[in-house]
């Protein structure tokens, strides 16, 4: 019997993550404090490399447990799939490694709210013979409730998925037999990102390097030096002069070019720390400061690899960095091969952010594939187009002798481009044996269907009508060719790496578009008819005739200089062209779990990492990055005093476990430079947050400053750009899911943004409104009251959203309802300092607080002093004071004992009471406030 992980010191000695969870039992994951007493806090510094990876591993357990044990709470809700057949893989040798592989019955109903569920690699999912409506139900299953890991993605053409399962299946089961039995996956959490973790920790990542995790355990012994050589400029090539004119151009404030100068400073002097810290409080150009830094490493040609938590924090610097790159580009797109996006494309949207496309890997590996194509790609077209201008009477004749005698079939076509094809097709039918057996064809078509539309474009090509003259036959192959040239030119001038295209090759293809051209105008200018009637059809003459012969020659011959100088890797498969790419790109942008993809074997090296929102980045997950091979400097970007990554575990919060490298350092005394102009809120707004947090460092840019900017959207000194609302007869509350909301708040929130949609469609001046409150409920009542005016107008939009939820977030007019309304002056974690500023700092135009003055200054938090400031600036107003908003409050107010009285009167009734007064009530009753 397999031995259950009950105690931490345990679950350590287990190889892997999926091996823990495996190892845990339904009451185990159901047991929301089973490792309360186990999970030591995370120190701040750490005696060796081996010590500090392991200090994690306790709050990872936990967490991954939180996570699993919220999971089994929400399965009623959770996503979910029916198996059509389950068997044991090629790979299955219990009691250890039970891979087995499955294949799904399409469900297109959706059942206790439950959605059809997709399987990906790193999800884990649960077995069962029912729907489960209740987690109660999982403990009901007695015989088929196992655990299973997706191992890989559904297979194209045999739909198979390969999963690890927790136990064995009863040697009795089989779906192929017994159709009466049923087997349901259910959607739980996906694991890739602990996973990653886990193996980041244990240090089993391919060719990783602790260099620099080894200069972050204790804090820096050396004081920062100036060293002479440096400063001198003895160490500074005429690269770096040019790059000084580049941060110049970039338009930035000194304390964003002083940050970005001293981390490019940090590649020739190797006398300081190799951890740089940026600080980049709330509106400061964090994101163009960054980007404007990796332009800068790009032109340096320094190989970089930028991380961020969150797929949106990556495309925000993807998306302002490939502006900068594209702006300066003088050569059409030439340079952006340079850059390289990746990840997960469906999670990415990269279809939302313009041009984004042009580097996102997934994309270039798409256009480079056929690029590289043996047979269609630009090595044929160049050669086919040299050919014709060589000797085109010699093309002509083999257009005479046989019209399409050398068409290949698709099996020839498919083995000259790619010769693992036919490998794969033998695989398969040798797997597949006599069961859903496809002909070569339809494999090709399902698994590899970018070769058919490779073949029919051949097809279409290769296409030559019957008896055509020379002067047709010329015409017809030039513009074949021609076309697929200029097409394979902005692939490759645009996707290829400049490492592999030189600037005086480029030039050399460009002139190849100019001569196309030049040469298509004389074709199309020219009276061939009328000109060749009764000539002999000549080559010579009818190239005279286009006025080809000194355009052609130069055409020939540049053609020629590039066959023999570009050559373009021998790579058919997309695996290897995304390897190649992420090879040979200088600047790589994905998420710190991503850039696990990076340990490969062949990888080049890395020198600079940055990591950009790295206070939001958890510090555990930060190793993966800080392992790739060659990193030397590391420069993390991010603001301590906003929120730290969500930990969902309270036991794995109280060790610290959400705590980023940033915050830990800042902790130990590492110098920041801080970003310390902001251009986001109106200076009323900016003044309490930049005393309270940023003690007065942050100033206020020049643009916030104009009259301009001093927008009004209501009138009453109520709404100006900064105040506090008091709203004394407020009523918290608890719901469902034991999160606060606080109805009379919501319905003063609703008549606010019912007047701004009138003024707005009397003005029709574009606005946006965020609504933030730290709790989920009272969001949940708030867009419940809004949701009429959500999808209204794209010109007047309302954004309802948690604190959380709008960190990195801006609107003209934030709104904040703080909920909390009692004596006693109980906030809960309404206190937390980053939850307040992140609040507080999303605003550019008009910040209105919403809540209970007396609440909030009992609570002796942050917002005691909000309250205070906002008596002091005389930005303090009463809800009463406003005729309409207190009549709302009313109203509100009226509903809610209402409600509550009848509640109470409800349940005051006895069994028969209630059947009483359905026999003789007949109408509705209807509420009327006198």
């Amino acid at each position: 019997m397999e031995k259950r992980c009950h105690t931490m010191d345990e679950c350590l000695r287990r190889a892997s993550l999926i091996d823990i969870v495996f190892s845990w039992t339904l009451d185990d994951l159901l047991h929301e404090n089973l490792f309360k007493f186990q999970v030591p806090k995370i120190p701040k510094t750490f005696s060796s490399t081996e010590d500090y990876m392991n200090s994690f591993f306790p709050a990872l357990i936990e967490e991954t447990h939180s996570d699993l044990y919220s999971s089994l709470l929400n399965v009623p809700q959770a996503s979910f799939c029916e198996i059509r057949t389950m068997e044991t893989s090629k790979d299955f040798n219990p009691p250890f490694d039970l891979f087995y592989k499955i294949t799904l019955k399409n469900i297109t109903d959706e059942v206790y709210g439950a959605g059809k569920y997709e399987p990906e690699v790193g999800d884990l999912i649960a077995f069962t013979n029912m729907r489960p409506k209740s987690v109660d139900d999982l403990s009901r299953i007695k015989r088929y409730c196992h655990m299973a890991y997706i191992c890989g993605s559904r297979d194209e053409f045999t739909d198979e998925i390969i999963i690890l399962l927790s136990k064995e299946m009863n040697n009795n089961f089989n779906l192929r037999t017994n159709k009466a039995q049923k087997l349901y996956a259910v959607y739980l959490v996906n694991m890739t990102t602990n996973v990653r973790i886990w193996k980041a920790l244990n240090l089993e990542m391919e060719g990783s390097s602790v260099n620099v995790i080894k200069e972050v355990l204790q804090p820096y012994s050396g004081l920062e030096q100036n060293c002479p050589a440096c400063l001198s400029g003895m160490n500074f090539s005429r690269a770096y002069s040019r790059v000084k004119a580049l941060i110049k151009a970039q338009n930035l404030n000194k304390s964003q070019e002083d940050s970005v100068a001293s981390c490019l400073h940090m590649n020739k002097c190797h006398h300081n720390d190799p951890i740089k810290l940026i600080w980049g409080p709330p509106g400061t150009g964090k994101t163009k400061t960054v980007a404007s830094m990796l332009f800068c490493l790009l032109k340096l040609r320094i190989r970089t690899v930028t991380c961020a938590p969150t797929n949106t924090a990556v495309l925000a610097v993807a998306s302002r960095l490939h502006n900068i790159a594209k702006d300066s580009l003088e050569h059409g797109s030439y340079g952006l091969g340079d850059i390289v996006l990746f990840g997960n494309g469906k999670r990415m949207k990269i279809d939302s952010y313009k041009g984004l496309n042009e580097v996102f890997l997934d994309n270039r590996v798409d256009d480079l594939l056929y690029c590289f194509s043996p047979l269609t790609g630009w090595k044929n077209s160049l050669e086919s187009m040299i050919k014709l201008l060589k000797d085109p009477e010699a093309q002509y004749a083999l257009y005479k002798n046989g019209v399409n005698a050398n068409v290949m079939s698709l099996e020839d076509f498919v083995s000259g481009n790619h010769r693992n094809v036919k490998g794969s097709y033998f695989s398969y039918k040798k797997r597949c044996k006599h069961h859903c057996l496809m002909r070569l064809e339809d494999f090709v078509k399902k698994r590899y269907g970018y070769i058919i539309e490779q073949y029919d474009m051949y097809l279409d090509d290769e296409k030559l009508s019957v008896g055509m003259s020379m002067e047709q036959f010329l015409r017809q192959r030039f513009c074949v060719y021609g076309k697929k040239l200029k097409s394979f030119i902005k692939t490759l001038s645009t996707q290829l790496p400049t490492c592999l295209l030189p600037i005086k090759v480029v030039m050399k293809i460009f002139r190849v578009l100019e001569l196309l051209k030049s040469l298509e105008v004389s074709m199309n200018q020219s009276k061939l008819k009328q000109a060749f009637h009764g000539f002999s059809e000549d080559a010579k003459v009818i190239f005279a005739w286009f006025g080809w012969l000194n355009l052609e020659k130069e055409l020939l011959e540049t053609l020629c200089f590039l066959s023999k100088t570009i050559k373009l890797p021998k790579l058919t498969t997309k695996y290897g062209i995304s390897q190649f790419c992420l090879k040979n790109a200088c600047i790589l942008l994905c998420t710190a779990s991503s850039s696990s993809k990076l340990f490969t074997e062949g990888m080049k090296q890395v020198e600079f990492l940055v990591i950009d929102e790295a206070a939001q980045l958890k510090e555990c997950e930060s190793t993966i990055p800080l392992q790739l091979f060659g990193v030397k400097r590391c420069i993390l970007i991010g603001d301590e005093k906003q929120l730290p990554a969500m930990v969902k575990s309270k036991i794995a919060d109280r060790a610290e476990f959400g705590r980023s490298l940033f915050e830990r350092l800042v902790m130990l005394g590492y110098k920041k430079n801080m970003l310390n102009v902001q251009y986001r809120m109106h200076p009323s707004i900016s003044m309490f947050p930049s005393k309270e947090f940023y003690d007065k460092q942050l100033s206020d840019a020049e643009i916030v400053r104009e009259t301009s900017y001093n927008k009004r959207f209501l009138e009453g000194k109520m709404y100006g750009s900064y105040s506090f609302i008091n709203i004394s007869k407020g009523k918290e509350q608890f719901n469902h899911d034991h999160s606060l909301k606080n109805v009379i708040e919501a319905a003063a929130i609703s008549e606010i943004i019912g007047r701004l949609k009138k003024e707005f469609v009397r003005t029709k001046n574009r606005v946006s409104i965020g609504i933030i409150s730290p709790y989920k409920a009272q969001v949940h009542e708030i867009q419940e009251k809004v949701k009429q005016y959500m999808v209204s107008d794209p010109k007047f939009s309302v954004n309802v959203r948690s604190v959380d939820g709008f960190q990195g977030g801006e609107e003209d007019i934030i709104i904040i309802s703080t909920v909390r309304s009692n004596l006693s002056g109980k906030v809960g974690f309404l206190s937390n300092r980053q939850r307040a500023n992140v609040a507080i700092t999303r605003a550019r135009h008009c910040l209105w607080i919403i809540g209970n003055a007396t609440t909030l200054v009992n609570s002796n938090s942050v917002w005691k002093k909000v309250v205070g400031d906002a008596k002091e600036r005389k930005c303090f107003h009463n809800a009463d004071d406003d005729k309409k908003l207190n009549e709302a409050i009313e109203d509100a107010l009226f509903e809610f004992e209402l409600l509550d009285d009848s509640a109470s009167a409800f349940n005051k009734l006895s069994i028969r009471d209630i059947s009483v007064t359905k026999t003789f009530s007949s109408k509705p009753l209807t509420l009327m406030r006198r």
